[in-house]
Formats: C-alpha cells, structure tokens, sequence
C-alpha cells in the first residue's frame, strides 16, 4: 500500500451552535459595551488562520477595536456601523457583507440592535 497526501491530511470539522455561548469581552478593556467573540478554531493543526464568532449589542458605547492582524468578517445577522479611527472611512455592513480589516487598523463598532459575524484572522494568538 502507498501512502497519498490524502492519507496524511487530517480530518475536517464541524462545529454547531458555537456562536450561541460566546464569553464577553472584557469590561474593563471595552467599557459601556456589550461585545462577545470567541475563536471556534484557534490554529487548528497548526495552521495561521483562527476562525470564530463576534456579537455586538447595543450599548450607548462605542466598542474600538485594534487589528494587530488581518482579519476578514462575513455579517451573519443585524448591522454593524464601522468607523476606521485614522482614516475617517465610515461603512454599514449587514447581512451576508463580506468585511476587510488590515492590520494595524482601529475601527469602531456600533449596532442599533445586535449583530452577528464569522471571522477569519491571519494570527497565530487569541486575542
């Protein structure tokens, strides 16, 4: 028997209802806010990609977000406001946008209810 690369791949995964238990973010870090992220995959098999789930409520707060990494997110549900801090760029991103956000950005993200999105980070850390 030979051996074949698809003999020495590892196994896919599925992950259910992940986005249903997200920890808060840390109040003393994002004060007045009401985010929640988690990675559902942090650097499986090695890999550079972390992938999980961020939810924003409604809060008066502005939640200001840092990106020490690239980051890619696909809205799920609800709308987020974004705001780039350097450059002044403002955008509304709902259902099923696809978002870019380089490293080294700050962006602010506000909701008028909730919103829910799926991340794709180039990151070998959880955040």
């Amino acid at each position: 028997m030979t051996t074949t690369d698809s003999d020495k791949t590892a196994a896919f995964r599925v992950t259910s209802d992940f986005w249903a238990t997200l920890p808060q973010m840390p109040v003393t870090e994002y004060p007045g806010t009401q985010g929640f992220i988690d990675d559902v995959y942090a650097n499986p098999e090695g890999s550079e990609m972390s992938a999980g789930y961020f939810e924003l409520r409604h809060t008066d707060a502005p939640l200001d977000y840092y990106y020490a990494y690239d980051e890619m997110k696909v809205v799920l549900e609800g709308v987020f406001h974004l705001e780039n801090l350097e450059t002044g760029q403002v955008e509304t991103a709902g259902p099923k946008d696809a978002i870019f956000f380089p490293k080294g950005s700050t962006i602010r993200f506000t909701t008028e209810d909730r919103a829910l999105a799926f991340f794709v980070g180039h990151r070998s850390f959880a955040p």
